[in-house]
């Protein structure tokens, strides 16, 4: 959670790190990774630094969120009833917001992104700390079961972990096995 998060204003390239509050509630994830990657954003840097101590990741600018431009830092209700933003909410899958990106220029970057992740994959086990969007654009591409993004919920500081066969995650298949991963905030993750 940033402060961002706490306002609900459409926070995609906003440069926030965590809430202090965060520090205490993630530790450390006791599951063992070949390799950690992120987004370049303070929020997911943080978040890394925090669940993997004392381990090295990558960051990556294709992991970040989907830019909303000139409506960063902005809520629902303070654009509500500007007309280019109700455009765009009626039809986001073809607008872009003022100087943000459009959904099919997110997808394309989070897509080149991850498969420069799997570039390097050799069967390893790999975490990737990203944001909300990203993760539902992931899931929607690669759970067992196909679902729509917004049908996804992500919680702040949650995730999911899909396992795959490797030569079917070569093929870009979808995963065999999704499950959601044991929040590190209860000790379990």
């Amino acid at each position: 959670m940033t402060e961002d998060n706490c306002k609900k204003v459409y926070a995609g390239w906003r440069d926030q790190g965590l809430i202090p509050s965060e520090a205490s509630r993630l530790k450390r994830y006791n599951k063992e990774f070949d390799e950690i990657f992120s987004s370049d954003l303070r929020r997911c840097v943080e978040t890394a630094k925090l669940l993997f101590p004392n381990r090295t990741h990558r960051e990556m600018r294709e992991l970040r969120e989907i830019h909303f431009g000139e409506w960063e830092g902005f809520t629902y209700e303070e654009l509500k009833s500007n007309a280019s933003y109700q455009q765009w909410i009626s039809d986001f899958e073809n607008r872009k917001p003022p100087n943000g990106e459009s959904l099919a220029a997110f997808r394309f970057r989070i897509f080149r992104g991850w498969n420069k992740v799997m570039s390097v994959n050799k069967g390893n086990r790999i975490a990737i700390i990203t944001h909300s969007g990203v993760i539902r654009e992931f899931l929607t591409a690669y759970a067992p079961e196909i679902r729509n993004p917004w049908d996804w919920t992500v919680p702040h500081g949650g995730g999911f972990e899909l396992i795959f066969e490797v030569k079917e995650l070569r093929r870009g298949a979808r995963c065999t096995l999704l499950q959601e991963v044991p929040s590190p905030e209860n000790g379990d993750g």
